[in-house]
């Protein structure tokens, strides 16, 4: 008997070590800011600090005496997703994007407070900052919320809507998230991912939601996302944000009072927020128009960044004060 208590410790014991050394090396270790700043920031980034004390990373592009349009990115996304309309409309429009609170080089609150109306404030106050008064708004993902969010609180600074795969809707309870946003519904998945993020599962998060993810991820692409993420304070910072959503009212019931004109661009080949939101978007909105196209996932402005900064430009002008 006492052999059989030696024998089944010792298995313990073992089994124990093993799980401690596996989490040891599971572990991804946070990334100072001064780090990831010389790595990503680049010449045409700009920092500004906000009376609320955030430290802004924004950039401020093209054309400077035309149109503004400012652009907002998705969830654990950087101002880095829209560099191909930048490209594409800098020749025309002033454009204006900028890393989220507890994104990209912009990280953490120290009110850690990152709801999508506290990310609209945060818009409006760079908006101020710029002297900007009013502004196309164009917004992918989780931007698209903070867009349409933004609409309804300041609704004499938009100028109009571009809402790219765009969050805000009500998600029908047979439709789970895909990908690492799994992990995101609940306390230990949100916990682990505060410390345990390996860059296979950024790269197969972003492949599962794109329409052609050999010929559009790169390893760039994922290094950059995982990097920024683990800016220290920011895994944190996505674990409040993903805790706080269960608490948000979906805006879908409030869409009817946007007089905004809109464009709705979906890829039909999204399968995080699929296209049958945005025909549902559509239909709640006073005054939208819906393009969803055969060749794109979440990503419509990366992935098609000619086909979908051209149906910007003609909203634009099509909508122009």
């Amino acid at each position: 008997m006492r052999s059989f208590f030696l024998r089944a410790g010792f298995i313990i014991a073992v089994i124990a070590a093993s799980v401690a050394v596996l989490t040891f090396f599971a572990i991804t270790p946070d990334i100072d800011r001064a780090t990831l700043e010389a790595r990503y920031a680049g010449p045409r980034s700009q920092f500004s600090d906000l009376d609320s004390g955030a430290r802004i990373h924004y950039r401020d592009e093209g054309k400077s005496d035309g149109p503004a349009l400012v652009l907002i990115h998705g969830s654990n996304a950087s101002l880095n997703t829209w560099e191909p309309w930048v490209a594409l409309l800098g020749d025309t429009y002033r454009l204006i994007s900028m890393d989220l609170p507890g994104h990209g080089l912009t990280g953490s609150m120290a009110n850690s407070r990152y709801t999508i109306t506290e990310m609209s404030d945060f818009v409006v106050a760079l908006m101020d900052r710029l002297g900007v008064e009013h502004a196309y708004l164009a917004g992918n993902s989780m931007g698209g919320a903070v867009s349409l969010q933004l609409a309804l609180d300041y609704p004499s600074r938009v100028d109009g809507l571009i809402l790219i795969s765009a969050a805000g809707m009500r998600r029908d309870v047979d439709d789970p998230p895909v990908g690492a946003f799994r992990f995101t519904q609940t306390a230990i998945g949100r916990a682990a991912l505060e410390y345990v993020t390996p860059r296979f599962m950024i790269k197969r998060s972003i492949e599962k939601i794109v329409a052609d993810p050999a010929g559009f991820v790169t390893d760039a692409m994922v290094t950059r996302y995982w990097e920024l993420l683990r800016m220290t304070g920011s895994r944190e910072a996505s674990a409040i944000r993903f805790a706080g959503y269960a608490q948000q009212a979906p805006l879908e019931p409030r869409l009817g009072e946007i007089t905004a004109p809109s464009l709705i661009l979906w890829g039909i080949k999204d399968s995080l927020i699929k296209p049958k939101y945005g025909t549902r978007m559509h239909d709640a909105l006073q005054n939208s128009e819906l393009v969803i196209y055969d060749n794109a996932g979440h990503l419509a402005m990366e992935e098609i960044p000619e086909t979908t900064a051209q149906a910007a430009r003609q909203f634009i002008e099509a909508n122009r004060r």
